[in-house]
């Protein structure tokens, strides 16, 4: 079993930068991708980035390509998302998942693992 703690959000103007971590307890040999999602009050839930383990690829997802970063730190098992050029619509409780890699026409990540999210409110 993993476990996973979120923390870095807060409140920020338009333009402005934050840093989310991800720090997984537990089981974490098991995993193989971890990823940002993200969820605005009356909206579907929106990958943001996924970073595969064990060859270290990234996938973003459009909306915030060029302006988010996601990265990883094994040996403190951490996994982190910096934040730039921040928008009002990037507003949403922010939430990490990890799970096992697996590949059906395109590489996916099945989660099994979910934190509780960290709130990003972003100001115009």
């Amino acid at each position: 079993q993993v476990q996973l703690v979120e923390s870095g959000g807060g409140s920020v103007q338009a333009g402005g930068s934050l840093r989310l971590s991800c720090t997984a307890f537990g089981y974490t040999y098991s995993i193989t991708c971890m990823s940002w999602l993200r969820q605005a009050p009356g909206k579907e839930r929106e990958g943001v980035a996924t970073v595969y383990t064990v060859d270290s690829r990234i996938d973003y997802g459009d909306s915030v390509k060029g302006r988010f970063t996601i990265s990883q730190d094994n040996a403190k098992n951490t996994m982190y998302l910096e934040m730039t050029s921040l928008k009002p619509e990037d507003t949403a409780m922010y939430y990490c998942a990890s799970g096992y890699r697996r590949w059906d026409g395109a590489l996916l990540c099945n989660y099994n693992s979910w934190g509780r999210g960290t709130q990003v409110t972003v100001s115009s």
